[in-house]
């Protein structure tokens, strides 16, 4: 499970930016509601998760409005390191 925002505003699960396995997750914590989006290989996966960590405090799980694919999403591009040159001696 990759945790994408943590105790977060829902509306932040309104962007398409998002990758399309991602999930708004809705439970209770300290007496009140809050979300989480994340995302897993499986709904199973995130279900268990938090069923395990919250118990009868966790609500529902809904699809956010991500449109990505998982794959290239955050994907940034591997850091090269620099070419070592040959010195002339001169």
């Amino acid at each position: 499970m990759n945790l994408i925002h943590e105790d977060c505003d829902p509306t932040l699960a309104k962007d398409k930016k998002l990758p399309y396995t991602s999930y708004l997750v809705e439970y209770m914590r300290e007496g009140r509601i809050a979300y989480d989006i994340a995302t897993a290989t499986s709904k199973v996966e995130l279900f268990d998760e938090y069923y395990d960590k919250y118990k009868k405090d966790f609500k529902q799980f809904t699809q956010t409005e991500g449109r990505v694919n998982p794959t290239l999403w955050n994907n940034q591009p591997q850091a090269t390191p620099p070419k070592k040159g040959s010195k002339k001696k001169g």
